[in-house]
């Protein structure tokens, strides 16, 4: 089941193991019932602390739990976690095993001080590389506090329950029985959601702060450079993001960052957090700005967050990245996660089998459009130019596809549902007028990016398309207020290039404080 490369991994970890612990698994006669008890007695032979029985009684099967001898830790995963999370795995094993988790003292004092009775299901897929972070968080909150219980669920090995709860994007959680939320979710999120009161005591914490020599705004490449080159020169840094990563927590493979020959989103993500943290930054997640309130005549700026916190800081970088751009037609927002996605390979798995569209012809909607076809009956790719924009090996893939259509000039202008999910979209043919009905299930929207600067509306200069301008030395129209990244002018929305704009407004905004 483990390659070799893996098994020397996961033998690395099992001798961390402190305690006892039981793998209780339930199964029956079928083939993934059998893949899962070669996992488990591979798991089982890596650690004299670890015993597997197999006489479980879990409605689904293939499934286990991670238990401790005579007590159930509420730990449950629905299928057999390899791919994406695999990691899940090993650090449920570890922490139902005694080994510490990294997280604050102040996360783990709060998850051990909720009260009540909390029952999670998430629905996952194996290759979504979301996934984890909430499979993760909601496992590590079982293993906290015996209030609290977590089954993770493969969805492609549950497909009748998918159509049943209409489960149509990967990660999708239940409390209680409960559509709780989708798509990522840290356990700073989740705790933010069933703690009602944790969002105020934060802002009255964050109000009480001094005021920065600069402030990050936003958590992605830009920011995690910008906080780094500020926190070397020594000054007082800080950073507010709604979530540490950004933009690029939903990137799948990443393979033109320099010096690093590939990698993905979330890992790149927490690489440049745990860069950020090793210099003194002061870190703020979950917080998301809603109103900037520029200082005049030298006095400080400040920005406001949905929390009800507000910051201070004589200098300011604006690095709120950019979100997918919408299609704005009808039953786009009336079935966004019931067959309207923006992550093909989430929840793609979740369409095997049916036909789906891509919207879009540029590099991000082909290569969706390859991936899907791999998985689905049938994938329509529409493009509204009247060519497609992606790069000449991408076309040339899809167009060796047999189960791809490709439609240029073509304008969607509906989606359409019914039963509480997508059953289809109409588009017009923008050279002959004619309208066209395509049936499917699922409908992937890649059209590029928007910039999030709606909270900056009245304050600095932007342009037409809502991007902050800036000049050479990433200065806005503010003296103190500098940005970087895929929310400004900079042309080549890429990793490497926010990462250096990150740095430079940085450096800006250090010559700023000195000159001023």
């Amino acid at each position: 089941m483990l390659d070799a490369n893996l098994k020397a991994q996961m033998q690395a970890y099992m001798d961390r193991i402190e305690q006892p612990l039981e793998l209780v698994a339930s199964v029956d006669d079928g083939s993934k019932s059998q893949e899962l008890l070669d996992l488990l007695r591979e798991i089982e032979g890596m650690s004299d602390k670890i015993t597997l029985n197999t006489a479980g009684s879990d409605a689904r099967k293939p499934s286990f739990a991670i238990n401790r001898p005579g007590e159930d830790t509420g730990i449950v995963f629905a299928g057999i976690p390899m791919g994406h999370e695999f990691t899940s795995l090993v650090l449920a094993l570890l922490q139902v095993g005694g080994y510490p988790p990294k997280v604050s003292d102040d996360v783990i004092a709060q998850i051990k001080g909720i009260e009540g009775s909390f029952s999670f299901e998430t629905y996952f897929s194996l290759s979504c590389q979301n996934c984890p972070d909430v499979v993760q968080a909601l496992n590590l909150m079982a293993v906290l506090n015996p209030n609290i219980r977590h089954v993770a669920i493969d969805g492609a090995l549950f497909q009748e329950e998918v159509e049943q709860r209409q489960v149509m994007a990967v990660p999708t959680v239940f409390l209680n029985g409960e559509h709780f939320g989708q798509g990522r979710m840290s356990v700073e999120e989740v705790l933010g959601k069933i703690d009602t009161g944790a969002a105020a005591r934060d802002a009255e914490k964050l109000n009480a702060k001094d005021a920065f020599d600069v402030l990050i705004v936003g958590g992605g490449p830009a920011g995690a450079a910008a906080a780094i080159y500020a926190a070397r020169k020594g000054i007082n840094t800080g950073v507010a993001a709604e979530r540490f990563g950004g933009q690029v927590l939903d990137t799948n493979a990443i393979e033109n960052f320099i010096s690093v020959k590939e990698t993905d989103g979330p890992h790149l993500a927490a690489q440049l957090e745990q860069h950020v943290q090793s210099y003194d930054v002061d870190i703020m997640n979950m917080q998301r700005a809603q109103k900037l309130i520029p200082g005049t005549d030298g006095a400080l700026h400040e920005v406001e967050f949905a929390s009800g916190a507000r910051l201070k800081a004589k200098t300011l970088i604006l690095a709120t990245g950019a979100r997918w751009r919408e299609v704005n037609v009808p039953g786009e927002k009336e079935y966004r996660g019931k067959g309207v996605a923006y992550c093909p390979h989430c929840d793609g798995p979740l369409f095997k089998g049916k036909k789906v569209a891509v919207i879009g012809g540029g590099n991000s909607g082909v290569e969706a459009a390859i991936d899907l076809a791999g998985l689905v009956e049938h994938v329509t790719l529409l493009e509204f130019d009247s060519k497609l924009r992606a790069d000449a090996v991408l076309q040339k893939k899809l167009n060796s596809l047999p189960n791809v259509t490709v439609h240029v000039s073509a304008q969607t202008t509906e989606i359409t549902g019914e039963g509480g999910k997508v059953n289809g979209l109409v588009y017009k043919d923008r050279n002959s007028g004619e309208e066209h009905r395509v049936e499917l299930a699922g409908v992937f929207v890649q059209i590029g990016l928007v910039p999030n600067t709606e909270w900056l509306t009245g304050t600095v200069e932007m342009s037409r398309f809502g991007e902050i301008i800036i000049d050479d030395r990433g200065a806005t129209s503010i003296p103190g207020i500098f940005a970087a990244g895929d929310v400004t002018t900079v042309p080549y929305k890429q990793i490497v290039i926010a990462v250096g704009e990150g740095a430079k407004a940085a450096l800006s905004a250090f010559d700023h404080l000195i000159r001023s």
